[in-house]
């Protein structure tokens, strides 16, 4: 039996999306990205919006929001796949990535989540997800560049994602 090779980047995952379907990230290769685990009944909700505002701005330079439901803070992301979508693309009209509710932290965290909280420590060094919105800047060769707070407004990551676009892949 061999080993599995390493996992080196972003771009070595997959995910389901909110419809169900396979997503291998790899299909971003190039890009960069923000990927958010996300909740439609949180204080920080309103974030959207500003998700939303950085795929205009950045989409056409090489630029994707990535948005992970998830439901293990407060129980602030209940509804169904379904609802989700619904409630995203009728309240803040998201045209980003949307997948599948996953858990970003412990036994039964998606994978891609537990290395992103390995490749960069939030407050304190500490690893885990604190709470919903929380993003994590990865670059175009699909290595993390920054991990930002839930409390980080979207708007202000724009100067990061200016500069990670300049990157090469």
């Amino acid at each position: 039996m061999t080993a599995a090779a390493p996992v080196h980047t972003a771009f070595d995952f997959s995910a389901l999306d909110i419809e169900g379907h396979e997503q291998a990230l790899a299909r971003w290769r190039g890009r960069v990205l923000l990927i958010v685990n996300t909740a439609s009944a949180c204080g920080f909700t309103p974030q959207y919006a500003g998700l939303q505002a950085l795929q205009e701005r950045y989409g056409l330079q090489g630029f994707t929001v990535l948005a992970f439901p998830c439901n293990q803070f407060g129980a602030q992301e209940p509804g169904s796949a379904e609802e989700i979508a619904q409630f995203c693309t009728s309240r803040y009209a998201t045209t980003f990535p949307l997948f599948a509710k996953v858990e970003v932290n412990g036994e039964h965290a998606h994978a891609l989540w537990r290395w992103l909280t390995r490749e960069a420590s939030g407050l304190l060094g500490s690893h885990a997800i604190k709470w919903n919105f929380t993003k994590f800047l990865v670059g175009r060769d699909g290595q993390v560049l920054k991990r930002y707070a839930p409390q980080d407004r979207p708007e202000s990551i724009g100067p990061d994602i200016e500069m990670a676009l300049q990157a090469p892949a």
